[in-house]
């Protein structure tokens, strides 16, 4: 009886230079476009997860809405602007129109100084989420006491009750967006924050012009 015949090795396939294209890395999901109703909102009942998720984005249209809104407001609660639109319509609405421009700009200079102030202290967020967002949360925690102050007198105690508690919430949330839109310490992002919130504190808060 003969032997088996040796098995043969098994072929290798031939070299080549050719190589398989990697597998590209899946893309990250989409982020949920936020809306302004949703941040203007979630910021009173979510904060934390709403500024979490507003992280390196501008909301200049929500910003420019609010400041207008809260201006308006101011303006319609002063007494001047009832005198001044018995007299003469076109000059108060001439009024408002300065009033709602000055608004405007004070809004703009608020969230540019403290981005300036939060990069001077070694924090790296960009410019437009920083000051769009400031500004957002800003008039958010404003406009309660806004609408307090255009039915009862300014030094009544409950408007001053709200004025404290509403610039603190205002406070806290600002020393929140710094630290996550800069990454910095909670020492400095409350340091980011105090000048402005201090001053808005006195000028447009506990002394409003009636």
């Amino acid at each position: 009886m003969s032997a088996p015949p040796p098995s043969r090795p098994p072929q290798h396939p031939p070299p080549t230079l050719v190589q398989p294209a990697p597998e590209k890395p899946a893309a990250p999901a989409p982020r949920r476009r936020l809306w302004w109703h949703r941040l203007i909102f979630g910021l009173w009942y979510r904060p934390v997860e709403v500024l979490d998720e507003a992280r390196d984005r501008s909301a200049w249209s929500a910003a420019v809405l609010l400041s207008l809104i809260s201006g308006g407001i101011g303006v319609l609660s002063v007494d001047a602007f009832h005198g001044q639109w018995a007299a003469d319509r076109s000059a108060a609405l001439q009024l408002v129109g300065l009033a709602e421009a000055g608004v405007l700009a004070a809004s703009l200079a608020l969230g540019a100084v403290t981005h300036a102030i939060a990069r001077t202290l070694g924090g790296s967020g960009r410019f437009a989420p920083t000051a769009s967002l400031f500004i957002v949360l800003f008039w958010v925690t404003d406009l309660p006491r806004l609408a307090i102050v255009a039915w009862l007198p300014t030094d009544a105690t409950f408007v001053q009750a709200a004025t404290w508690t509403t610039w603190g919430f205002g406070y806290v949330l600002a020393v929140l967006l710094i630290r996550g839109q800069h990454h910095l310490p909670t020492g400095k992002s409350a340091l980011s924050v105090t000048v402005q919130m201090l001053a808005a504190l006195a000028l447009l808060r506990l002394g409003p012009v009636r």
